[in-house]
């Protein structure tokens, strides 16, 4: 059924047909407006639920933790810093081999404080072994929520998962969304039946010590679940259109690339000014395209490589910094490449952080960029005046 809806009322309704029994979460703006209408689903009657009040979100984690060690499906949301609060437990989550589905209102962190959207929260936990998906919309939050709890609970995987949606930008804003009927969610997503769970009738240790004798060994079979994610998302994105009737690309949009000479790549609500300003380049008859990247982790390299590989020039447009460094994803395309035949220009551009305005112009710029010398990471629309050592 298509409603008007906020973006945190989209999350909420769409968790409610998720049937998680446990939800814990600590308020941080800008998430909040999904757990309050969670908690006033439950009590009023709507959701058979748990919500757990806690003093922060480390305890809402460690929760959502016990719950879900417990056998019971379960729910969290946060931004920003409450997102890096949850990061010590974050990694327990996933290495314990539990399935949680966590979503994150992209808030850029402290200091300074800052309110607005940018992705530097959920990239700086991206090597939790922590599912990623970053949606464009609020239409594309609600159904990765869905897809987020198919994948992490297939008992190949048993995996948490991290959907992201800008903070305030989808958050608070309104959109027409299709929230599907229940019996087509209990169809998609089964009831929770945990590969293992604390039982006293069958003892069970969980997050044991790890001595450097098997201690390798458990972080490598986590590798290898992350990429054995791939096909399960590829079903999962497969089974949903099925049963919902739309398409979910299970890694990435792509936009007018077929024979596009320059090419932008980004996450988020960004991806909707990116798909304006090709559209209007198009029609000047310049050759431009986008790949909106949706899967973050596990990173879908050969998938990437395969969509852009004809595409000389690419740009890829980043809300984070790797401090020192590069863009994440910026260096996480260039591996992409590393030994293929394919070696189109990469460069890398850091633009929005902490809410900046990215404009149709700066999209151009961009994309006029391209034209120049490669650059790893440069940063757009920074005030010089303002800068100092």
């Amino acid at each position: 059924m298509k409603e008007f809806l906020e973006g945190s009322r989209t999350v909420a309704r769409t968790v409610r047909l998720c049937r998680p029994g446990v939800i814990a979460a600590y308020p941080i703006t800008p998430q909040t407006h999904i757990v309050e209408d969670l908690a006033q689903m439950v009590a009023d009657g709507e959701l058979d639920s748990q919500f757990i009040n806690v003093e922060s979100e480390h305890s809402a984690a460690s929760v959502v933790l016990g719950a879900v060690a417990a056998g019971v499906r379960a729910f969290s949301a946060t931004s920003s810093q409450g997102l890096l609060l949850m990061a010590e437990v974050i990694f327990n989550i996933a290495g314990m081999r539990l399935p949680l589905v966590i979503v994150n209102a992209n808030r850029a962190v402290s200091a300074p404080i800052n309110i607005w959207n940018d992705h530097q929260d959920s990239v700086t936990v991206r090597d939790a072994g922590i599912l990623q998906f970053y949606a464009e919309n609020n239409q594309e939050v609600a159904d990765l929520v869905l897809l987020a709890y198919r994948v992490g609970e297939d008992p190949k995987i048993s995996l948490p998962a991290l959907v992201c949606m800008d903070g305030y930008i989808l958050t608070h804003g309104h959109e027409v969304v299709d929230i599907p009927e229940q019996k087509q969610v209990d169809k998609f997503l089964p009831e929770f039946q945990p590969v293992v769970k604390l039982d006293p009738e069958n003892p069970e240790t969980m997050g044991y010590l790890g001595t450097p004798e098997i201690y390798m060994e458990t972080r490598y079979a986590l590798q290898e679940t992350m990429l054995e994610a791939l096909e399960v998302i590829t079903s999962a994105s497969q089974e949903f259109e099925r049963i919902f009737g739309r398409a979910l690309p299970p890694f990435y949009e792509a936009y007018k690339l077929e024979d596009a000479e320059r090419a932008i790549v980004a996450m988020g609500s960004v991806a909707g000014t990116i798909k304006e300003v090709v559209d209007e380049m198009r029609q000047e008859g310049q050759k431009v395209g986008l790949l909106k990247l949706i899967t973050y982790r596990p990173f879908p390299a050969d998938a990437l490589y395969e969509a852009l590989e004809n595409v000389p020039e690419i740009a890829v447009l980043e809300k984070a910094i790797s401090m020192g460094a590069f863009g994440p994803v910026y260096t996480d395309l260039k591996a992409s490449f590393q030994g293929k035949e394919a070696a189109p220009k990469i460069s890398g551009f850091v633009i929005g952080l902490g809410g900046r305005d990215v404009s149709k112009d700066s999209i151009r710029r961009v994309f006029e960029e391209l034209r120049g010398p490669q650059t790893p990471a440069k940063f757009m629309d920074v005030k010089t005046e303002l800068v100092t050592a």
